[in-house]
């Protein structure tokens, strides 16, 4: 049976490099770039935000960030406590700066994790977390090196291949009983001991038995220009798409007449449908559905029967009005689907002609646009051709949402 870790996981996430090998950007450095429309150290920050084990979180930065961190971070919720600190010349005093952050905040266990690695997840942690409750001091999340390795001399000559068995790619977080990494830490200051390539690096240093856990192969630092494109393209593609469904129904009474106004087609017909406009029932229900898309309130918000200006008026004005709406919200509409009940007039005849019209209103393809009817099998109001029904339903994608 697991053992479930006691104590408090402070994190700190080392964000203060200049990061020369991604290239210059207006956004600043690499940290700061934006991946999936939000900044790298956003999601690696939220990454750890997400897990319920953390404790609070220590942003380490270079003192000429702040005004950057704090755009970046402006979203990210207070879920967790977030403290910020500056960084040093070096990776290593920027840790050790971090580790002292997290002094007097009851921290038992520290993660300590790039801020250019914002694909960690979970999985991840939780099986640090279940190595540290087992009473490691020090635990280090890597993958054995699939690739061959070669030796190189200085002209470009391979001069050997290092046997890969036992060999390992270390990632982040690199984790460790607080106190024990924070000795580790002031002894290699106070010793100008300055070498160290990370923190299991000042652990082995320092006699603290480092021990491995399996990575991620998705835990990738992003180091050059090419590593932020592909992280950009990898969250776009695994974004859920915000895609909205409204529903409408409007329905009219019937009454004498010469005919009916159905989505912007008039048909011929003894009776015709009472309303303050042309009372098309179905473009009615329709307008309604795809207000319902983006919040937008219904029909009677926007032409109130009270209105004068709009008795007798053709309703594609308020199919037209209501696709704009969307549209302007950054909806795309991708589908109009309109049931008609009916006993009559016949809508059969009319369907293609009402299809047409719906596509041209909304300026989509005749393939997106569906009218379908039927009676109420002489049941009810409808039955007893005393009005007509329509129930609608939009379909739209929204760009640039959440």
């Amino acid at each position: 049976m697991e053992q479930e870790l006691s104590g408090t996981i402070g994190i700190v996430v080392v964000a203060a490099g200049r990061g020369e090998r991604a290239g210059a950007s207006v956004e600043g450095p690499k940290q700061y770039r934006r991946i999936g429309g939000k900044p790298v150290i956003w999601h690696t920050l939220k990454r750890f935000r997400d897990w319920p084990k953390s404790g609070p979180i220590v942003a380490v930065i270079h003192p000429d960030d702040r005004a950057l961190f704090d755009t970046a971070v402006a979203d990210l919720g207070d879920s967790h406590e977030l403290v910020v600190v500056t960084g040093g010349a070096t990776r290593q005093e920027s840790v050790l700066n971090g580790l002292r952050a997290l002094q007097g905040r009851s921290v038992d266990h520290v993660m300590i994790q790039d801020g250019v690695r914002p694909f960690v997840d979970a999985g991840l942690l939780d099986r640090i977390a279940t190595e540290l409750a087992s009473g490691k001091a020090a635990v280090l999340p890597a993958l054995p090196v699939a690739d061959t390795i070669k030796r190189g001399d200085k002209t470009g000559v391979v001069t050997g291949t290092v046997p890969r068995k036992d060999l390992y790619a270390a990632q982040t977080p690199q984790c460790f009983h607080y106190e024990t990494i924070l000795k580790a830490h002031d002894r290699a200051a106070t010793d100008q001991v300055s070498d160290f390539t990370d923190d299991a690096s000042i652990a082995e240093w320092a006699g603290i038995p480092v021990h491995l856990v399996e990575g991620s192969i998705d835990n990738v630092k992003l180091t050059v220009q090419r590593d932020i494109a592909m992280a950009d393209e990898k969250l776009k593609g695994s974004a859920l798409p915000d895609v909205r469904t409204g529903n409408g129904y409007d329905v009219h009474q019937l009454e004498a007449g010469d005919g009916v106004a159905l989505c912007g087609v008039f048909i011929p017909h003894d009776q015709k449908l009472k309303g303050h406009s042309d009372a098309d029932v179905a473009l009615h229900a329709l307008t309604d559905a795809l207000l319902a898309t983006c919040g937008a309130g219904d029909i009677g918000d926007h032409f109130p029967p009270s209105d004068m200006q709009w008795k007798g008026a053709p309703s594609r004005i308020f199919l037209e009005h209501a696709a704009k709406i969307v549209r302007d919200a950054g909806g795309t509409i991708m589908n109009a689907d309109i049931s008609l009940i009916a006993e009559a007039p016949k809508v059969g005849p009319h369907r293609q002609a009402m299809r047409e019209k719906l596509a041209e209103i909304l300026e989509i393809s005749l393939d997106r646009c569906s009218v379908k009817a039927t009676t109420n099998e002489t049941i009810g109001f409808v039955g007893r051709r005393e009005g007509i029904a329509a129930i609608a339903t939009a379909t739209v994608v929204f760009r640039g949402k959440d």
